[in-house]
Order: structure tokens, then C-alpha cells, then sequence
């Protein structure tokens, strides 16, 4: 005789909520295709003014490009050179920019995972560069390659990231000599989709691109892009020779650029919002024009990274309404040249997973997506200006990803006729909640936070009174918990592996 267990009760509430999402396969959210309109924040006419100011920057004062090649490339294509200080002529810088494309599309291992941005697309990619985390148990300390390993993870799992990241955190246990090698190796190995390549000298880049090569074919990375990298001007007005040598070596395979001003307002630009706007706009666009020199077509991403000045300390600051004004301005003259553009989205200057990192990154992304930008860095786990990477608030960043791109999405105007005939079906007085229309679409209807905390005071509190830091911490573990690597071929994760340890071997562990 055979006994059939009785059916288990099903779960209800957040608690199920969570236990589906992370039993089931997830749902990865392609680029955002945008439902709603731009922000212009000034008139046609206001937005010359500031095209025009940035090219008078680039006619009288110029921009220094550090780097003797670079400078050999600009006098043969006729540019006014006095040492390294370089004068671009309206004319000739807006001929060199109409070369990048408006448009590009990034190829992943996952053909599933390959995103296009530029036009009304947008990606949302993890945060970049920060030496501390805040781990699980709360802790301000080093990062780790551990902990770069795990933010790749999180980053795989999440759905609205659409980019594995670059420098997810700083791993300060491994030598800076040979740190690109891991974190590119931790980028491919633990993730599939599209990636960021190092930027910190002209050989730690081509070590990069080898890698992708072995991940994708040496063939293919000569004309197929499978990364955007980063390149920071320093402001105000010079391109150094690193960032000169890692734009080379990346436009020469057609990988994709962000050519990105590291903008603080008021200490690196003049103490004026559009007055800042005029001087990151000629320093990204002498960025891609320069490009544009080393391949014309090459995908090249203008924008910039911003942060305003308390000008009683110093100190950088995160979600103020200039830096909204800033994006939008930028947004808006993207438009103008016909090119996709980048910004960071989830920033905050909190030391801790508290109000004032939530209203920040929130009053950062909000006015990011008003303002359109195609490339969104830095939207998980972001404290401390960049200094600290956060476990709990990259899962509580994931949730408001999702949040961001239902908001982006726009409204469905295919609902309005089922809606219409819900309301026929019921008395008024009545409510909704057993209509066959209800019933069709409640999970999708409106979004449902697993992170954020709606229950009746009484039941939160029975269930520990759980605060979000915590819950963001708890989140983590269990995202970790869940993780399944997307295994690379053996040959091709055993020649990476090589590779990795043989320049690891060859590099002075003491070299800069």
C-alpha cells in the first residue's frame, strides 16, 4: 500500500515572495527600451549657448592630451598643437564626433545577456572602484577578492543589471601589480554577461582584451564589442597618458568607451552648474573625437561622473538638485550630438545603510532617468562617494533597479479596455479583488517589493521588527546561497586560468 503526503500549505506573503524568486529561474530584464519622455531643461536656444561655450573652450583655451603618441595622432589630422596642450576647431571636433555610432550593442557569452544601448535604451550597471566594504556582519574593512567575487555573483543574479561591472570593489589583498588579472578572470568566470575592462596602463589593458579573446575569441574581439571601459579626464582639461593608452588599445578592437569627466563642481569645474556643464562637455567630447582618431566608428559613450562640493569642508557631495540639473543638461546635449551618454545613478555620501543613503541614490536615480542617460555606473551597493561597497545596499539597489525600470518602462495603454470591463463587472461599493480580472493580473499589476517593509506594524514587529539594513544583509547571504556559476567551457576556464597565472608569475609583484 502506497501513502501520498498531504500537500504542504502554501505560503503567503513577502516570506513566499522571496522563497519564488530565488527557487525559480530569474528573470533578467533586457536594456531598458524607454516609455516615457525626456526632461529638456532648457530651451534650444540656452543648450547652443552651452554647445558654444564648450567649443570656445576647446578653440581658445585647449585641452592637454599628456601623451606624446596622442599628440603625434592630433597634429597629423591638423589640430593646433603648442607641447601637449591641443586647440580642436569646432568644425573638426564636431566632424569626428559624427563618426561614433548613436547606438551599439554589446555581445555577451550569453547571446541572451547581450544588451544595446544609445537612443531611448538604457543599462544599469554595479558600482566601480571602492576600496572598504560594508560586509554582512556590518563591518567597515578592506576589500577582498572574495568580496569582488561575491559582488560579480550578486551582480549575475540580479536582475536589472545588465553589465557583470568592472571594479566592483578594490580587492586590496591582491598586489596592484597583478589585481586587473583577477577581477577580469572573477568578470568572466562567475559572469556572462558583458563586462568592463582595466584601464590603468596600456598593458594591463591589452591583458584584459587577451582574456576576453580567450572568453570569446581572439577573432572576435577585433571588431565585435564585448566591453565598455572606462576613461576619467582629469579636470579640469587634461588627458593623461594611462587613459590616452587604455583608449588606444581598446578602440583599436572596437571596444566601447566612456569618456567621463570625474567632476567635482565647484573644486575641478567653476562653482557653477552650467558653467560646469560647459567644461565636461569639451573635455568628454575631446575624449571621443580622439577616439574617433584611432578608429573612426568606434562606440564612444560622452558623459560624465559628478559630484558637488560642500564648499565649508570640501567634501564631495551626493543628491543634490545641481547634480539632477547636471544630468539633465548633459541628457539633453547628448541628444544634440547624437551620442550615447553616461552617468552614475545609485550615489550616496552615507557611512552607513541609512536614510540618508536611500534618499540620495534615490533622488540620484530619479533624475537620472528624467534625464535619459544610456549608461547608468555605480547604481548597486554605492557609499561614501565611491569609497565603500555595500553588501545589503546592493540587494536593496537591485530592488530599486527593478523599481527604476518599471518607472522607465512607461504606462501600458492595453490595459485600459480589460480594466474598463472589470469595472462593468462589479456593483459600485463593491471591490475588485475577486474579479477574474484581478485574479489575471495581480502579480503583475503593480510592482511587489520583496525588500521594502509594507506589513501592518504588529506583524513586523512579531517577525523581529527587521530593519532594512538587515534585511538587505540577509538578502545577500541567501543571493550567495543560491548562486550558480555559468560554466565556461573546461578548455576555455583551464587556458584563463593559465593565462591569469602565468603573467602573474611574470609580473614584479612590487610593480605600479
Amino acid at each position: 500500500m502506497t501513502t501520498t503526503e498531504p500537500e504542504a500549505p502554501r505560503r503567503r506573503g513577502r516570506g513566499a515572495r522571496r522563497a519564488a524568486r530565488t527557487a525559480k529561474t530569474i528573470d533578467w530584464l533586457p536594456e531598458l527600451e524607454r516609455g516615457i519622455p525626456y526632461v529638456d531643461i532648457v530651451s534650444p536656444e540656452q543648450l547652443e549657448r552651452i554647445h558654444d561655450a564648450s567649443m570656445t573652450l576647446l578653440e581658445e583655451v585647449g585641452i592637454d592630451f599628456r601623451d606624446d603618441e596622442s599628440i603625434e595622432m592630433w597634429k597629423a589630422a591638423g589640430a593646433k598643437v603648442d607641447g601637449y596642450r591641443v586647440r580642436l576647431d569646432r568644425e573638426h571636433v564636431m566632424e569626428l564626433i559624427s563618426t561614433a555610432p548613436s547606438e551599439y550593442t554589446m555581445l555577451s557569452r550569453n547571446p541572451e545577456h547581450s544588451v544595446s544601448l544609445g537612443g531611448r535604451k538604457t543599462v544599469f550597471t554595479p558600482a566601480y572602484g571602492a576600496p572598504f566594504v560594508l560586509d554582512m556582519d556590518n563591518k567597515r574593512r578592506h576589500a577582498t577578492i572574495e568580496d569582488f567575487n561575491n559582488f560579480a555573483k550578486i551582480a549575475y543574479m540580479e536582475p536589472a543589471m545588465h553589465m557583470a561591472g568592472g571594479v566592483l570593489c578594490e580587492p586590496m589583498d591582491v598586489p596592484v601589480a597583478y589585481r586587473h588579472l583577477e577581477m577580469t578572470h572573477s568578470l568572466l568566470r562567475y559572469s556572462d554577461k558583458p563586462l568592463m575592462g582595466s584601464v590603468t596602463s596600456r598593458e594591463r589593458a591589452e591583458q584584459s582584451l587577451h582574456m576576453m579573446g580567450i572568453v570569446f575569441g581572439h577573432d572576435v574581439i577585433k571588431d565585435t564589442t564585448v566591453s565598455t571601459s572606462l576613461a576619467n579626464c582629469n579636470s579640469p582639461l587634461v588627458w593623461d597618458q594611462t587613459m590616452l593608452d587604455a583608449v588606444k588599445v581598446y578602440a583599436s578592437h572596437n571596444q566601447a568607451m566612456l569618456f567621463s569627466p570625474f567632476v567635482l563642481g565647484g573644486a575641478s569645474t567653476p562653482a557653477s552648474t552650467v558653467g560646469a556643464v560647459a567644461q565636461l562637455s569639451a573635455e568628454a567630447l575631446a575624449g571621443v573625437a580622439f577616439m574617433q582618431l584611432v578608429r573612426p566608428g568606434s562606440p564612444s559613450v560622452y558623459g560624465q561622473w559628478t559630484a558637488t562640493v560642500a564648499m565649508n569642508s570640501g567634501a564631495p557631495l551626493a543628491g543634490t538638485p545641481e547634480i539632477d540639473h547636471i544630468n539633465m543638461l548633459v541628457g539633453q546635449l547628448a541628444r544634440f550630438y547624437k551620442l550615447p551618454w553616461r552617468c552614475s545613478g545609485g550615489c550616496s555620501s552615507s557611512k552607513l545603510v541609512d536614510a540618508q543613503a536611500g534618499y540620495e541614490a534615490a533622488r540620484n536615480m530619479y533624475g537620472v532617468l528624467m534625464a535619459g542617460a544610456n549608461f547608468v555606473l555605480s547604481t548597486t551597493g554605492y557609499l561614501e562617494s565611491a569609497l565603500c561597497q555595500s553588501y545589503s545596499k546592493a540587494m536593496l539597489d537591485g530592488e530599486q533597479m527593478r523599481m527604476m525600470y518599471r518607472l522607465g518602462k512607461g504606462v501600458n495603454m492595453d490595459e485600459l479596455d480589460p480594466a474598463m470591463d472589470a469595472v462593468r463587472e462589479i456593483e459600485p461599493g463593491d471591490h475588485y479583488l475577486g474579479t477574474d480580472h484581478t485574479m489575471a493580473n495581480f502579480e503583475t499589476a503593480f510592482f511587489m517589493p520583496e525588500l521594502m517593509d509594507g506589513e501592518a506594524y504588529e506583524n513586523w514587529n512579531a517577525n523581529g521588527g527587521v530593519d532594512a539594513n538587515t534585511r538587505g544583509i540577509e538578502m545577500a547571504k541567501k543571493v550567495l546561497a543560491d548562486y550558480e556559476e555559468p560554466k565556461l567551457d573546461d578548455a576555455v576556464l583551464a587556458e584563463l586560468d593559465d593565462y591569469r597565472d602565468r603573467m602573474k608569475a611574470e609580473i614584479p609583484e612590487n610593480s605600479l
